[in-house]
């Protein structure tokens, strides 16, 4: 049965204005899994106003009462697990075990939020004025338009949304057009259940073709106040000059091109299953993912051979089958632009020691390259798919070297025995978040999130997030009349 879902505004799931509706696809049987609205400028109008209607008795409730409903949204999350798997099956080719990441990893990020709302809001100054107290105090902004991404829709759907709300503004989030169940009105079912009030979040789903226009008109709204992103660094860059043009603060988390150094003393099982988790989680569809391994030239014969026979047991297929590990690609355009990244490689010398040919539909096998250089694709764009390079190297001033030369600057992970040395390794790296004994894929809510150059703009997580999403006022109070000098 094809579901249907219409937009969620001011509490209510309502169609798009004009009736439109457009097609969300299953990307491993590529039929139709559901129609949704599909909105336009006249409907995020709608959404603004709906959340700018609902600001001001949200955001003066008492922050024990949104701390309420953002724990029992987690709950209630939790609690649908079940749901959240087969939605990001159908819709966006998510493995079983990668679902239930993302509903635990939600799950925090509202618990997280849910702290964040009874935290201290301000500081006291000093100042040189007798009698007088002195305050900065940290408000919420307003409105915030948020987007989020298919790729780990329930994780980043949530930390669109969650911070957001529990520091009292109101949202309008724009769901991909890849995921607008799993990353918009899944969630917003979630957080009515939990008690959310009317018009607090609201959903715009739309077509591909509208997107441009709905973006545009969602951040030059005036009532909208703050923006929050995650995508690619493309989209990204265009989301961020709108919010420039109409004088907005944006965070911006966009893409990467990660590097996993393996040093001379790895521990090597270790650091081919590390590789393997942190290359082919999500079929390498992971801002985080790691597409480049610098392996130390003593080591990288016996490293990449053991890496790709293990790559090469992983078993592919239908994301529904709880033993699938490496799912398909969101779509047969991503899965053709692999291979075609792989098929310059292998034309400019590359070696392919596990994976590698044709896709087949959106399916791409997990694949294995050696040989590398910087002549060619791979080295410089990010893959977003099942794909690690292996590049031999000669010392750590080498891997640094080659982990630095990249716009991006999300993560990088520093595979060692000796943690004294791979902490002076990551200090030398320009990433925003770098794991010592570890790979490139990880995740906390109480972290600051996000990279630098290319790759971010700002940070999620934590306090960090909080003050992403709220604005300082100086405010002060007389302790004595004011002797004014006329």
């Amino acid at each position: 049965m094809i579901l249907e879902r219409g937009l969620h505004l001011g509490g209510r799931d309502v169609p798009a204005a004009d009736g439109r509706t457009t097609a969300d696809l299953d990307p491993h049987t590529g039929e139709v899994y559901a129609t949704v609205a599909a909105g336009g400028p006249a409907d995020v109008r709608r959404a603004v106003e709906a959340a700018h209607a609902a600001f001001p008795s949200w955001s003066a409730l008492p922050p024990s009462s949104r701390r309420r409903i953002a724990l029992k949204a987690a709950d209630v999350l939790e609690a649908r697990v079940d749901e959240a798997v087969a939605v990001m099956a159908a819709e966006v080719g998510g493995v079983a075990g990668w679902a239930r990441f993302n509903v635990a990893l939600a799950a925090g990020i509202l618990r997280e939020a849910a702290a964040a709302a009874t935290r201290p809001v301000g500081d006291v100054l000093t100042t040189e004025v007798d009698g007088r107290l002195s305050l900065a105090v940290r408000e919420p902004v307003g409105v915030v338009a948020a987007f989020a991404p298919w790729n780990a829709p329930v994780i980043l759907g949530t930390r669109a949304i969650a911070t957001p709300l529990a520091v009292g503004n109101t949202v309008v989030l724009k769901p991909s057009e890849d995921a607008p169940i799993a990353s918009g009105l899944f969630l917003a079912d979630v957080l009515r259940e939990a008690g959310l009030p009317d018009g607090v979040l609201n959903v715009v789903t739309n077509d591909r073709a509208d997107a441009a226009a709905v973006a545009e008109a969602l951040i030059a709204d005036d009532r909208v106040r703050a923006v929050d992103f995650t995508g690619s660094t493309r989209v990204g860059r265009i989301i961020g000059e709108l919010a420039a043009r109409h004088l907005k603060p944006a965070v911006l988390e966009l893409g990467g091109k990660n590097a996993v150094l393996v040093l001379d003393d790895a521990d090597l099982d270790h650091a081919v299953d590390a590789v393997a988790f942190g290359g082919f989680t999500n079929a390498g569809q992971i801002c985080m993912s790691a597409d480049r391994v610098l392996v130390h030239d003593s080591i990288a014969e016996e490293f990449t051979a053991r890496l790709a026979a293990k790559v090469a047991r992983l078993p592919h297929g239908d994301p529904a089958d709880p033993a699938t590990v490496v799912g398909p690609v969101i779509d047969p355009r991503s899965a053709r632009r692999v291979a075609d990244l792989v098929a310059d490689a292998v034309e400019r010398g590359a070696r392919v020691r596990a994976g590698g040919g044709e896709p087949n539909g959106s399916a791409y096998p997990a694949t294995v390259l050696d040989r590398v250089t910087p002549a060619m694709r791979v080295h410089h764009e990010e893959v977003f798919g099942p794909v690690v390079t292996v590049i031999a190297v000669a010392d750590d001033e080498e891997a640094i070297a080659l982990a630095n030369d990249t716009e991006y600057g999300l993560t990088a992970g520093v595979l060692t025995e000796d943690t004294r040395r791979g902490l002076a390794v990551a200090r030398r790296l320009r990433t925003g978040i770098v794991h010592v004994g570890n790979q490139t894929v990880d995740d906390e809510p109480q972290a600051p999130f996000g990279g630098v150059r290319a790759s971010d703009y700002g940070r999620f997580g934590g306090r960090w997030g909080v003050e992403a999403f709220t604005t300082t006022r100086w405010v002060t109070i007389a302790g004595t009349p004011t002797q004014f000098p006329f």
